[in-house]
């Protein structure tokens, strides 16, 4: 299946260092809550960090290696954002089924309070795959066009 042109595979190898600092940040965040750290500490490794990382790191690649444009950033950034929200619904559904908190399902971390829920789970179902990644996708696109902008003038400056 193609995706503007181009395969998921072509979309994850662009991406992959990006993918396995998502997923080590978020099995690692997870792994030390589970393990007792206080979520005070935790909470330091940042999806939400690693994720907006990733978002500038393709909004100016997807232009300066060739490998697209606005129409594939948009996939890019719905593979990261979804990668991480799927890690974060599978901290959530844990809480659910051991009925014990972690740094995915604890009441300082849900707006609701108890974050062992399956209205949570849809929370960041929608959040995931839906509104984050179009969101995302608008600030990608005005990092992608700031980044055609500078590299075009600096293209034409060296060529003068």
């Amino acid at each position: 299946m193609k995706i503007f042109g181009k395969s998921f595979s072509e979309y994850v190898s662009f991406e992959k260092v990006i993918l396995w600092l998502i997923v080590v940040v978020g099995l690692g965040r997870l792994a030390l809550s589970l393990g007792g750290v206080p979520n005070s500490t935790a909470k330091w490794l940042s999806l939400t960090a690693v994720t907006f990382i990733g978002l500038l790191y393709v909004s100016i690649r997807v232009h300066t290696s060739g490998f697209g444009s606005y129409k594939h950033l948009l996939p890019l950034v719905f593979i990261q954002t979804a990668l991480a929200h799927l890690i974060v619904i599978g901290g959530i559904v844990l809480a659910i089924i051991n009925g014990k908190d972690n740094i995915f399902s604890a009441p300082e971390f849900s707006p609701a309070g108890n974050g062992k829920t399956w209205g949570h789970v849809v929370a960041h179902v929608i959040a995931g795959f839906v509104a984050l990644p179009l969101l995302g996708w608008l600030i990608g696109s005005v990092i992608l066009w700031v980044t055609k902008k500078t590299t075009s003038a600096n293209k034409a400056t060296a060529d003068a």
